[in-house]
């Protein structure tokens, strides 16, 4: 880059102008990946149950609650919701469910769904070759299971599934599995077939286990939604928000304004106290923005209200380096450096600090990733994709610039600042 700061920075910006056609709403992108927005800017419902474990073992809990959470989530699918959000969240003892379902037209319907318990059935398996496979509804339901655990092959150490019957439950599988060894008993949850095992042996004792290509979290997921299905554990719903789509898009438009407003604000102070340089780092803020627009796009983030606000915050932090590198610049010049080398020798000074007040703000962000929920999630995402983008921009970005118009071969003799 040090050679060619003319060829990379043309590259730069070429990808800045994709990228900034590629977030633009009415770009001929847009049909093939639009943006994906949370329900508090184009409206929806916030929903909170509670989960009753009062009568699911302390050891099963868990299983229990993420079962539930992947019934709800395959449920709320049904209706359309663009990119619905389903998540666990616990105080104490008591542990609740979140939905939040950006878009959706039906809310009663929705919740009217949501709220039904989850349904576990073995059906048997027509296997004749002479007819299309077909399933037959049998008597057993989740209500005859105990519970379901992760467990080991003692010999082989694969992961496998453990199911426990009551007596009755015990009984029904062990005429089942007597009358379809070497045969598949289909499994459904919801009406939807989550395993289909073929019968090695009859099982009379209550105790199965399902063996197969499982790794660790395939067994686990398998685990959570028997336990979903089969044990007590009813939602109650305890809070309901609705958004109309009318109030999430004036907050949208709100949300772009003040940026658009931030951003300009902050371009015109760099540009009346910089002069030239302020130029420079007016062009890399607005490669930066598009840049990281991009990115939100790409992963796809679902952007919310909080999410939008990282996203802002990060503007401002963007020149933040950039200040730091100018004033380091100022004084090299001042003491008679030349101009590339007071370029040079700028940033390299600066670097440590850039670094390491990013580095703080990084981790600040993961921690509140990993270690919140919901909005704050949203935020903390986009505020760390923001920082590090931003990292590049002012490194990269300006440095470019710099190197390019004000090296000892550019034009300008001289620097305002």
């Amino acid at each position: 880059m040090k050679k060619n700061p003319g060829l990379w920075l043309i590259v730069i910006i070429l990808v800045a102008v994709a990228a900034g056609v590629f977030v633009y709403p009415k770009s001929f992108g847009a049909k093939y990946q639009p943006w994906k927005l949370g329900l508090d800017l184009v409206g929806g419902a916030h929903l909170v149950y509670q989960v009753d474990l009062t009568k699911v073992d302390a050891g099963n809990r868990d299983s229990v609650v993420a079962g539930l959470r992947d019934v709800i989530e395959k449920r709320v699918n049904l209706f359309g919701v663009s990119e619905p959000q389903v998540y666990t969240a616990q105080s104490g003892a008591t542990r609740q469910l979140i939905v939040d379902l950006a878009g959706v037209k039906s809310v009663s319907e929705a919740i009217q769904q949501i709220g039904e318990t989850p349904l576990l059935q073995f059906a048997d398996v027509d296997t004749n070759p002479s007819s299309t496979q077909k399933y037959i509804p049998t008597n057993l339901t989740g209500e005859y299971i105990t519970g379901a655990q992760l467990t080991f092959d003692q010999t082989t150490g694969a992961p496998q599934v453990s199911i426990t019957f009551n007596k009755d439950g015990a009984d029904i599988f062990g005429k089942m599995t007597t009358a379809n060894v070497g045969k598949p008993i289909a499994i459904f949850l919801d009406g939807q077939l989550i395993e289909a095992p073929v019968v090695q042996t009859p099982i009379t004792n209550g105790q199965a286990q399902i063996t197969g290509n499982f790794t660790v979290d395939s067994a686990r997921l398998l685990v959570e939604r028997f336990n979903a299905g089969a044990l007590p554990a009813p939602i109650t719903l305890i809070n309901q928000q609705t958004v109309s789509p009318t109030l999430g898009s004036n907050s949208l438009q709100k949300m772009i304004f003040a940026g658009l407003i931030g951003t300009i604000l902050v371009m015109l102070f760099m540009l009346l106290y910089y002069r030239t340089l302020g130029i420079f780092a007016s062009l890399a803020l607005i490669i930066y923005a598009a840049l990281t627009l991009a990115i939100f796009k790409l992963i796809p983030i679902t952007l919310s209200l909080s999410g939008l606000a990282g996203f802002i915050l990060t503007i401002g932090m963007a020149v933040d380096a950039n200040i730091l590198i100018f004033e380091r610049i100022k004084e090299e010049m001042k003491r008679g450096l030349p101009r590339s080398s007071a370029i040079e020798e700028g940033f390299k000074r600066a670097w440590l600090s850039i670094r390491d007040s990013n580095t703080s703000t990084i981790i600040t962000a993961i921690i509140l990733y990993f270690f919140t929920s919901s909005f704050v999630q949203g935020f903390a995402l986009t505020l760390l994709i923001g920082v590090v983008v931003s990292l590049f921009s002012a490194i990269t970005t300006t440095r470019l610039f710099l190197r390019f118009f004000m090296g000892d071969s550019g034009a300008p003799r001289s620097v305002k600042a």
